[in-house]
């Protein structure tokens, strides 16, 4: 937590000199994850992932995700938060020991049920999207729930999408790729 509070501030002290933490594997593009039960460690530097649609490698997908105006966070099957995007300007502050938390424990009380009745449905397959809108800081933010099936029809989890949309909602007329500059 101390490491992370470097990213988003500390609360009730000033913030400490920070240390720097070197280890062996500084520089190299490791992935760990649960491979069928198996903890696995690969060594994904040059490696591609095949979309379907085309292949990337694990830097440009990162570089992707981080360059939507979107924050875009991912909750598995099991309601655990697996995934946050780091956008240059992020509209909800993120701390990475929200990673393997309970969605229910990030957010407020009051909104908790709300947040296990899109799950419901999402899992059972009545609902794909749930959608909010509300103004913050003189912005106008759209939160959108997608759930995530497989093709096979099986539950994945849920991506929250959320985005500032206060200049999309001013614009008028036409602007086309000609009068880019």
């Amino acid at each position: 937590m101390v490491d992370q509070s470097y990213d988003i501030g500390f609360s009730f002290i000033e913030t400490p000199v920070r240390e720097k933490k070197i280890s062996g594997s500084e520089g190299k593009n490791k992935f760990t994850g649960d491979m069928n039960g198996v903890l696995d460690v690969v060594d994904l530097q040059g490696m591609k992932l095949d979309l379907g649609t085309g292949q990337v490698d694990l830097e440009q997908i990162i570089t992707m995700l981080n360059s939507l105006p979107v924050d875009l966070t991912f909750v598995d099957k099991n309601n655990k938060v697996m995934f946050f995007s780091t956008p240059e300007h992020r509209i909800f502050t993120r701390s990475k020991a929200i990673i393997g938390r309970d969605v229910e424990n990030c957010h407020p009380p009051e909104s908790v049920h709300i947040v296990k009745k899109i799950i419901k449905a999402f899992r059972a397959g009545e609902k794909k999207k749930a959608s909010f809108r509300i103004e913050a800081g003189g912005k106008f933010i759209l939160v959108q729930y997608f759930a995530l099936h497989d093709n096979k029809g099986q539950y994945l989890g849920v991506l929250e999408v959320s985005q500032d949309v206060t200049e999309i909602r001013n614009l008028k007329g036409e602007k086309r790729l000609l009068d880019w500059e």
